[in-house]
């Protein structure tokens, strides 16, 4: 039977399923068996994934709807059907957060000596030290904009903290004022700790959105002000370089830093007791409409709650710490060199640490007979050890190229400030192509050993962040194999060069040969599904969005290859459509940590590939991103990623199965016990 695998109803919209994402990281916020101050901590996570899917997401779409723009994509929904499905969908998800808050964790948190107070809950003893907090700390540094036509209305920062305050009488000019905007000073901290002398529980900490609000008529001497109502923009966030004028990449990404603090507003937060006609005046303001402003019952940026479990001693309330232990191989050996020189070592973060890596750059910094280092950062993280080994190694005259890409999201001013450091102490920087950002995860160092020249690489899913790399699983590959030495010499090559890079012996590189290989291998399980063959496919990514792709499996499940994906976010396939997909079933794994890897595996009649990558099936990763996918060949390593895998195949305490419809059911273990892909890595890689 003929199927139309272009139909829309196929599809499942990227937007809509990013924000079901959100619902299950939400989801953590309200499970039983996570530690409660993790609990607290999920709820902030997915306050700030919802943050960044407006500054990003929503604004996109308001940009295509502003300019008329008809191109749909494979799901056939417009910009301005995508916003109304969005707004119902985030307006719910707000909603349960709050919920969550107000309802279940507060209670909970009081319950274990940890209070937030509100300015009810203040007692006479801690409302006067608050008081001369507010008077002492505060009130200098704060400059309150009354509204007249000589103070227009600020353009507040972007997701900063605001008040619209209400005023009856006369100012020192005897003016009537009757509006006035309040910014919160950035350099204080958005929750503070109230003194042991003053609390009445083991932790008592008020919001600093609470101590403005109730203070806020004493700037205002001479008038009263009758109402202080927080309220939080948020703006369009995603750089625009003109990738077609840019002379200097770096000076114009700089450029372009500033605008993002203060680009078209997108959504508009206010208190949920904000009078009507204060939300209008407000709306008005940003030239938003009342489909953009959300009421929130509670602080108005709940990503500052995240400060609480830091600030809290209460290590049972948290998930146990853990040790990443290190490969024998790596502890035995005298050198990293001499470890890799035995074979090829995968580690698998954050249960296996990163500190062989950084051991490896910081021998080759030192090593005499280390010639060169070259090295991609894509984001590292400030105080970056892989950044101070390569700066040593500058300084020892070892020929250091890094290729830094300035315009990874949120971290454009790092890498800025990185690139300028690393050209301080005599690397060679560059900035990947223009067009193309720089995804891959590459380090190469070429050390002469007697009369050869030999390249020890590493190969990654994930980046150069020592912080990640404990919060984000990940693979890992050191190898001294000479065609991985020669392919990634040849793509480091083509990054500075711009000259074309000759055919890769075995690695995979967007945007040349990724998208046209997977492709190619998943229409070979169709064709050994059909010759009776055996055929199979596992996948294991952040996102799933690519058309082609989706068809191509489609086209594989309809032949009868047994096909299981596990896609952490955005899954734009529509599994258990009869006659399409019935032969696919797709989960997501959310816990403790981020899950990260992505692993291509294909059965190839008995014959198996199998692929680590630095790329999603994504569009952008495949034509708009330098990305790399290599394959795993040492038999031992093979089948022991294949067995890590099919941890994640049968987890029922964190993992949730995507039905046709676009909703995710949460699995529970039931009688067969509790089986955590996570837990049980920890368990078995953790020293």
């Amino acid at each position: 039977m003929e199927v139309d695998l272009q139909n829309p109803e196929l599809y499942i919209n990227r937007e809509l399923s990013l924000l079901e994402f959100n619902r299950r990281v939400l989801a953590q916020a309200q499970d039983e068996d996570a530690p409660l101050l993790e609990r607290l901590r999920f709820l902030t996570i997915a306050s700030s994934i919802l943050d960044e899917f407006f500054e990003i997401r929503v604004a996109g779409l308001k940009q295509q709807e502003a300019v008329g723009a008809s191109q749909r994509g494979p799901d056939n929904l417009s910009p301005s059907e995508q916003l109304r499905q969005i707004r119902l969908v985030a307006e719910e998800l707000i909603a349960e957060q709050y919920r969550v808050l107000n309802e279940v964790l507060i209670p909970k948190l009081d319950i274990q000596g940890i209070r937030l107070l509100e300015a009810t809950d203040w007692n006479d003893k801690q409302r006067q030290w608050l008081k001369r907090f507010f008077r002492k700390e505060i009130a200098p540094v704060m400059s309150p904009i009354a509204l007249d036509p000589a103070h227009p209305f600020p353009q507040p920062l972007n997701k900063s903290l605001n008040f619209i305050v209400t005023l009856e009488g006369q100012d020192a000019f005897g003016r009537q004022i009757g509006r006035a905007i309040v910014h919160a000073p950035r350099a204080f901290p958005r929750v503070v700790r109230l003194p042991d002398n003053v609390s009445t529980s083991p932790y008592e900490f008020v919001l600093l959105s609470s101590i403005i609000e109730a203070h806020v008529g004493g700037l205002f001497p001479g008038m009263t002000a009758t109402g202080a109502y927080p309220f939080r923009v948020t703006r369009n966030s995603d750089l625009f370089v003109d990738l077609e004028e840019v002379d200097d990449l770096l000076r114009a990404v700089e450029g372009e830093l500033s605008s993002r603090r203060y680009g078209d507003a997108v959504r508009l937060e206010v208190d949920v007791d904000c009078p009507d006609d204060l939300e209008a005046f407000l709306l008005a303001q940003f030239r938003l409409s009342r489909d953009d402003v959300y009421r929130c019952h509670g602080p108005v940026n709940l990503m500052r709650l995240a400060a609480v479990p830091d600030l809290v001693d209460r290590p049972e309330l948290k998930y146990p710490g853990f040790t990443p232990s290190v490969p024998e191989r790596f502890k035995n050996a005298s050198d990293p060199f001499e470890a890799i020189r035995d074979g090829d070592i995968l580690v698998h973060h954050p249960f296996e640490s990163f500190a062989p890596f950084i051991e490896f750059l910081r021998q080759a910094a030192a090593d005499p007979q280390v010639l060169s280092i070259r090295q991609t950062l894509y984001r590292t993280g400030p105080d970056s050890a892989v950044v101070e080994a390569l700066t040593r190694a500058a300084a020892n005259g070892k020929e250091v190229l890094v290729v830094i890409e300035l315009r990874a999201r949120f971290d454009e001013e790092d890498n800025i400030e990185l690139a300028n450091h690393l050209q301080r102490v005599g690397a060679q920087v560059v900035y990947g192509v223009v067009g193309h950002k720089t995804h891959s995860k590459m380090s190469m160092v070429v050390r002469r050993e007697g009369r050869t020249l030999v390249r020890y690489v590493h190969l990654g899913t994930g980046n150069y962040h020592q912080r990640t790399t404990r919060l984000y699983t990940d693979y890992g590959l050191f190898t001294r194999d000479a065609d991985f030495g020669e392919d990634v010499q040849q793509i480091f090559q083509q990054l500075t060069s711009m000259g074309k890079a000759g055919r890769l012996k075995k690695m995979l590189q967007s945007p040349f040969t990724l998208h046209r290989t997977m492709l190619s291998l998943i229409e070979r399980e169709a064709i050994h599904a059909a010759e009776g063959k055996p055929a199979y496919i596992f996948a294991k990514m952040n996102s799933l969005v690519e058309p082609q792709v989706i068809q191509a499996l489609y086209r594989a499940s309809r032949a009868g290859v047994k096909i299981e994906l596990v896609v952490r976010g955005i899954c734009a396939l529509r599994p258990g459509v009869k006659d399409v997909s019935s032969n696919i079933r797709v989960r997501s794994v959310v816990g403790r940590f981020l899950e990260h890897t992505r692993v291509f595996h294909f059965e190839n009649d008995g014959d198996p590939l199998l692929y680590l990558s630095s790329a999603d099936w994504m569009g952008r990763n495949f034509f708009n991103r330098v990305e790399t996918c290599f394959p795993i060949e040492d038999p031992a390593i093979r089948k022991r990623i294949l067995r890590e895998c099919r941890l994640y195949l049968t987890d029922n305490a964190q993992a949730w199965v995507l039905n046709a419809d676009g909703s995710y059911q949460k699995l529970t273990p039931g009688s067969a016990g509790r089986k955590s892909a996570q837990e049980t890595l920890l368990q078995e890689l953790g020293d």
